[in-house]
């Protein structure tokens, strides 16, 4: 019969500080990819946004369309200011008719109506949100920072179309009007470097 070896204190803490280690490795990889996943969550929701249209975001497009069609659409324009900017904000034309495929210009204008330079910056969704995915903007100025000065005023322009493509959803059969909404929201300006005082000579010691 085979007497079994009587395991040692020894033996045994060295066991737990093995799996102690092991245990905390593992803790540190789940960690760490956690926070890998967290960081890669916003590019990814963010291209996931681009691609789909998903939450009313528009497509960026770089040329214009080889078509445009005899139908029609109503593309209307929604401006607005979020608290703490002192903006005037709004569409020359709050709604006109466009063919889609036809690329077509608007203009926002916005107004600084404090005594003070502020600087905001627009974000943006169109309506029905589904109408993202076929929204073509070719040039716009959101999320780009505007400073304006003391009572300026700016024309702002948006270069769109809507995607041909958009015919051949079905779900969009009986859509006819799409809204284009901005938002300024208020930016911080970055306070000004306090000037640095001259040094002054040290007074000689003792009597002169």
């Amino acid at each position: 019969m085979t007497e079994s070896i009587p395991t040692t204190p020894v033996t045994t803490r060295k066991a737990r500080t093995s799996r102690d280690v092991m245990v905390a490795s593992a803790c540190g990889f789940f960690v760490a990819l956690m926070v890998g996943a967290a960081y890669a969550a916003v590019p990814f929701y963010n291209w996931f946004c681009r691609v789909t249209g998903f939450n009313g975001t528009t497509q960026v497009a770089v040329s214009a369309p080889s078509a445009t069609l005899e139908r029609r659409i109503a593309v209307r324009f929604d401006s607005n200011v979020s608290g703490g900017l002192p903006w005037k904000f709004e569409a020359e034309k709050t709604e006109i008719e466009v063919r889609i495929g036809e690329v077509v210009t608007a203009f926002y204008t916005v107004t600084n109506q404090s005594a003070r330079a502020t600087t905001g910056v627009a974000a943006y969704n169109v309506a029905p949100l589904t109408a993202g995915l076929y929204f073509q903007k070719i040039n716009c100025f959101c999320f780009n920072e505007q400073k304006l000065g003391p009572g300026e005023k700016r024309e702002m322009p948006v270069v769109f179309y809507v995607d041909p493509a958009l015919v051949a959803d079905k779900d969009h059969d009986t859509l006819n009007t799409i809204t284009l909404s901005y938002t300024f929201y208020p930016v911080k300006d970055e306070p000004k470097p306090k000037p640095v005082a001259a040094s002054q000579p040290e007074k000689p010691k003792g009597n002169l």
